[in-house]
């Protein structure tokens, strides 16, 4: 889909001074920003050197589930609870001695020798929201600044493209009718430059030339460099040069198969595929995101293109009624299509590189209210991590009898952030990014969690 956007006085040389080169949803040249102005944004980044083996890079892999999932009929089922607390699951042995979780998870108890669960997490709010589970911080803070940017956003910042036709910082999810649920992580006083790119579109239409060859393509090249050199004329300092090299850049992204070819699943194996599944039919959807599995295996083959930080969101969690039967549908969903991402990257050789996280805005109340349901309780919250050459294989923390509060070694939201932080070799006590102000500011206030590096 390419268009020439734009009406306004036409000049001599035929070109009207605001039109604009737009490709799918993605656009540069005059009247927006693209993928000319990111590459422009992080040309001071460092070059990195992909090292032989493994992935070459360090990546996160983000899955949210929208909504609040229920903490006590996940990781910590609390079968000694009275009946209005302990609600209709029973747990299961998992492959470490000691570990149990909920019975819908049968695939990942055989995998927790490779994972994590944190049954203890705390410093939430009762905002249905990503931005914390993105970033660590909520909406608010240093708002007059523009807010705090995402993970995906700050290594963006920090450590640029591993590839020049891969975006570093990428959002899966499609837009949600409550659009916060859908959200891949604010690039908050960072700037649009480091907004995750999202490939919108059914199949990926936008993302794909629509009726034009490359050697039309080249012919709107010559459009936008006729549009610049207008411009050219009254540049002493030299930037335009730069402008035309980055222009050339986003134009070798959008015309490199490479994205493309990792977005499209025909491409993959389809005993892979098969391993993941599709997560259809989709229920409980409502106002959230569908159980899209095959966006975990979309996920993987994006970090092995190149990308640095993924996110997506996975169905819609919120239970205040039906609980035991969403859990039972999404559940058995996540522990499929979670399960293969896992054992994937495994067999891949790039756990150690890939670290992937599942959690919520916060967890669901101890008490089942009378619709059989859970609702919000932002008293503790439940995590699960694997990957990123964590030292698995644990449960770090416990709630009381009733699943109310931590007994065990809270953790807190931004200890697990910083742990990706680490993860991605981004040493959170001495790193940071200067706002708008030019002040420093760090990524995090908490350190990693020393259980898991």
């Amino acid at each position: 889909m390419l268009r020439i956007l734009g009406k306004s006085t036409r000049y001599c040389d035929g070109v009207s001074r605001r039109d604009f080169l737009a490709i799918g949803g993605l656009t540069f040249g005059a009247g927006g920003l693209g993928l000319a102005d990111w590459f422009r944004s992080t040309a001071h980044a460092a070059t990195v050197t992909r090292p032989t083996g493994g992935l070459g890079h360090k990546a996160v892999i983000n899955i949210f589930l929208a909504g609040g999932a229920p903490h006590q009929d996940m990781w910590e089922i609390k079968s000694d609870a009275p009946a209005e607390i302990r609600g209709e699951f029973s747990p299961i042995a998992t492959k470490v001695p000691g570990i149990q979780i909920c019975e819908v998870f049968p695939r990942l108890a055989g995998l927790m020798d490779k994972a994590v669960v944190i049954r203890s997490l705390v410093g939430c709010k009762d905002r249905h929201e990503a931005y914390q589970c993105m970033s660590g911080w909520f909406p608010d803070d240093l708002q007059a600044l523009g807010g705090r940017p995402s993970i995906g956003s700050a290594i963006a910042k920090l450590k640029g493209s591993v590839d020049p036709a891969v975006p570093a910082n990428i959002g899966l999810a499609s837009r949600t009718q409550h659009v916060p649920w859908s959200d891949p992580g604010a690039s908050g006083f960072l700037g649009a430059a480091y907004s995750p790119f999202k490939p919108d579109g059914p199949g990926m239409d936008n993302m794909k030339l629509h009726d034009i060859t490359l050697d039309r393509l080249q012919d709107r090249r010559k459009l936008l460099t006729s549009i610049d050199n207008l411009r050219r004329d009254i540049d002493t300092s030299g930037a335009m040069e730069g402008m035309d090299a980055f222009g050339q850049k986003a134009f070798d992204v959008l015309t490199s198969s490479k994205l493309i070819d990792a977005l499209d699943l025909s491409k993959e194996d389809p005993k892979i595929v098969a391993r993941y599944g599709d997560g259809k039919p989709y229920q409980y959807q409502y106002d959230g995101a569908p159980t899209c599995n095959d966006h975990l295996l979309l996920a993987r083959r994006l970090v092995e293109a190149g990308a640095r930080f993924v996110s997506l969101s996975f169905g819609r969690w919120d239970s205040h009624g039906q609980n035991f039967d969403l859990v039972r549908d999404h559940g058995s969903k996540l522990d499929q299509c979670l399960s293969a991402l896992i054992e994937d990257l495994d067999q891949r050789g790039i756990l150690d590189d890939v670290s992937v996280v599942v959690w919520g805005e916060f967890g669901r109340t101890p008490k089942i209210n009378d619709q059989a349901g859970r609702d919000h309780w932002p008293n503790v919250n439940s995590a699960f991590l694997a990957g990123g050459g964590i030292r698995a294989g644990q449960a770090i923390g416990a709630t009381n009898r009733l699943g109310e509060y931590p007994v065990e070694r809270p953790v807190h939201m931004q200890e697990v952030i910083a742990t990706l932080y680490h993860n991605l070799g981004i040493n959170t006590s001495a790193t940071t990014i200067a706002d708008p102000t030019g002040r420093p500011q760090f990524l995090v206030d908490h350190p990693p969690l020393p259980e898991l590096i």
